[in-house]
């Protein structure tokens, strides 16, 4: 069995280890890796931004799925070829999250997914949508259950409803799809054209180029005839934040799940206070919210956007491009 660990930080250190294939206990499961995929936090952590005091080495990624091999004599969950995909806080199976559950994140708290097999407690999988490839099912862990999470389990979203998502990455498009699905009205920004004509055939009604309309908020209101939008899914972070709250309605929501733009403290609670504005933190979400998105995916027969396909051995390369943005939507790996 091959995988990858971050010795010291940094893309040019990732190192490829082999070790023998594990055998899982009673209550756990051997499962082969069929695809993976990157989320921005990943690079963060390889270039040693998500914690700069993260005990090395650490084997990276959050986001896995594959087919079970075998299992532990006490699996009841599972049996052998079940298709399958890693949650991503193992510990955070419902209810409300913790500091305790949030410290069994995948490739941050605890060692990660990047690996050609790996044992996992039975509590920490799901199974994935029946029409869903191992590479497409990689995709869901951390993005689709951010954006299920956002609109649904505490966005309170309504058919008719206006949401806006900023970019085009890989929460943005999954928040697209399921607003659409949800029979809502999708604004969508990028700084590139391109971008936003591809997310028009994905169902977006309105596009704002901001770089070409630096006030995307401004933009964002004259398309809600002057009263915003009921829901703003921010991944910018402090410099798009005081826009977002500009852009939504009064009394709608912003649901803050990215700081791609940086943390600096720039933010008024004037504009929360006055407008009643509910602002809330997404930190991915539990397994039963995974299973809830899963059977809405499945009776939709959603598919993930993925942008491109690395093999696993070219994990390195992979986040170069993710660096590049040039990607729409998910960048995968693809296992032997």
């Amino acid at each position: 069995m091959k995988y990858f660990q971050i010795p010291e930080f940094g893309i040019d250190h990732l190192t490829l280890v082999e070790q023998e294939e594990p055998v899982p206990g009673p209550g756990q499961v051997l499962v082969k890796l069929t695809g993976a995929s990157l989320n921005y936090r990943d690079l963060m952590v390889v270039r040693g931004q998500y914690n700069p005091r993260m005990k090395l080495p650490m084997i990276p990624l959050s986001d896995a799925a594959g087919v079970v091999a075998s299992i532990g004599s006490r699996v009841e969950r599972f049996a052998a070829g079940d298709q399958v995909a890693a949650i991503f806080m193992q510990g955070w199976l419902d209810g409300r999250v913790d500091r305790k559950k949030a410290a069994t994140a995948l490739g941050g708290a605890i060692p990660g997914v990047l690996r050609e097999c790996m044992v996992f407690d039975q509590d920490g999988l799901v199974k994935t949508p029946a029409h869903s490839t191992g590479i497409e099912a990689a995709t869901l862990p951390c993005a689709a259950v951010t954006a299920w999470h956002a609109l649904f389990e505490q966005g309170s979203l309504y058919p008719g409803d206006t949401v806006l998502v900023q970019g085009t990455g890989g929460v943005s498009l999954f928040a697209l799809q399921f607003a659409k699905a949800a029979g809502c009205r999708v604004i969508i920004t990028s700084s590139s054209d391109d971008k936003l004509a591809k997310a028009r055939l994905l169902g977006a009604d309105e596009t704002i180029n901001y770089r070409a309309n630096p006030d995307w908020e401004d933009a964002a209101r004259k398309l809600t005839a002057g009263s915003g939008v009921d829901h703003v899914v921010e991944v910018g972070g402090s410099e798009t934040l005081p826009r977002s709250l500009k852009a939504v309605r009064m009394a709608g929501t912003v649901s803050v799940i990215g700081a791609l733009s940086g943390i600096a403290n720039s933010v008024s609670p004037t504009a929360i206070l006055m407008n009643s504005i509910r602002v809330q933190g997404i930190f991915v979400g539990s397994r039963a919210m995974f299973e809830r998105m899963n059977r809405a995916i499945q009776n939709q027969a959603m598919k993930p956007v993925v942008d491109r396909v690395f093999p696993f051995t070219e994990f390195p390369e992979a986040l170069r491009y993710m660096e590049s943005q040039q990607h729409f939507g998910k960048i995968c790996l693809s296992f032997p």
